[in-house]
């Protein structure tokens, strides 16, 4: 364990791509960042949960992947040589007077900073274990909780289990790679955008894939491989032949340490104002998923938003004695000398 002591602008809690933008919107105004992540890696739950996912709701980008929205925004924010600390979880926020905290990891680094950005997400997250005995036996070996990589399924006999979003995405993105797909739901409808459902009820109308009513309740094979599933059914127990498992049933969200941190919270959220998203105490923001405010909206595209007017509050707490000229990138010498590209 070490005793550093770094001294910079902005610490940002958490390097997921709304936090990875703060760091583009405060090296425009010239603001120096440390990034803490309890995560090995840049890139938060997309690099984590769904880095070959596609995301479709980016601007300017149709179709991108988790991990190919992570890459393009830390190229984006190369020039501004933010400083990682990766695999830390923040075990400590301690004000230092008026103007300044000294923030700790459970690595034993200590980072003094005028401002703190929280941009945790949700907090820690795991997924959510479903209710089957035994399944730890298979977990890490044909039993996985998220897709890293694709090709790992790849003729496989697959089975998901859920109803959700993540559970009919991947549902369509893995079926043309699986030798055989079955989808389990304990109901008929489903937690997911209609049109995923549509081509999901189109696969299984070609029979692409295999839907079926029910719940897996337990599952057969040895050694940690899969060999099978039971799935209770509305017409009794059946056996789903399957070589890897996939249940989606959504994330346990916790704040941890935040939660310590003397700020007002709400149901696990932090509220914000709207103006410069500010918490409850002064010098410490909170943007992305982790915050919440009157017609919040869970998106990327709101979290760079934020990042945006929280840049602004933060510069004129870490340099008040300097008057702050907006300025566009697209026009702005100094700016674009900032990115290298003059």
């Amino acid at each position: 364990m070490t005793s550093d002591l770094f001294e910079t602008d902005v610490v940002i809690i958490g390097a997921g791509p709304v936090g990875l933008f703060a760091v583009f919107e405060l090296g425009l105004l010239d603001l120096n960042c440390h990034l803490i992540d309890i995560l090995d890696k840049p890139g938060g739950q997309c690099a984590e949960l769904y880095p070959e996912k596609p995301i479709y709701d980016i601007p300017a980008w149709p179709v991108i992947s988790g991990e190919g929205l992570v890459d393009k925004l830390m190229e984006q924010i190369k020039p501004f040589d933010a400083q990682f600390h990766l695999g830390e979880m923040v075990t400590e926020l301690e004000r230092t007077g008026e103007n300044g905290f000294i923030v700790r990891t459970d690595a034993g680094t200590g980072i003094k900073a005028k401002v703190v950005v929280v941009a945790a997400g949700g907090g820690s997250f795991q997924p959510k274990r479903p209710p089957i005995a035994g399944i730890e036996d298979y977990e890490g070996s044909s039993v996985f909780y998220s897709v890293r990589r694709m090709e790992d399924f790849r003729g496989h006999n697959l089975l998901i289990a859920g109803g959700g979003d993540s559970a009919l995405d991947w549902t369509l993105n893995l079926q043309p790679l699986a030798k055989s797909m079955t989808l389990v739901h304990r109901r008929p409808e489903f937690r997911a955008a209609p049109d995923s459902v549509n081509k999901m009820e189109a696969l299984r109308d070609a029979g692409d894939l295999t839907f079926q009513l029910g719940q897996v309740m337990s599952l057969t094979g040895t050694g940690g491989q899969l060999e099978a599933a039971i799935v209770k059914t509305p017409d009794g127990e059946i056996e789903v032949p399957c070589t890897r498992l996939l249940p989606f049933f959504g994330l346990t969200m916790k704040l941890g340490p935040v939660a310590d941190w003397g700020l007002n919270l709400h149901e696990n959220l932090i509220p914000v104002d709207t103006e410069k998203f500010q918490t409850s105490e002064p010098g410490i923001f909170a943007i992305g998923d982790i915050n919440t405010y009157p017609g919040k909206l869970k998106l990327i595209l709101s979290g760079f938003h934020e990042s945006a007017l929280m840049a602004q509050a933060a510069k004129r707490i870490v340099h008040p004695d300097q008057r702050i000229v907006f300025q566009y990138t697209t026009s702005s010498s100094s700016l674009q000398k900032k990115l290298g590209v003059r």
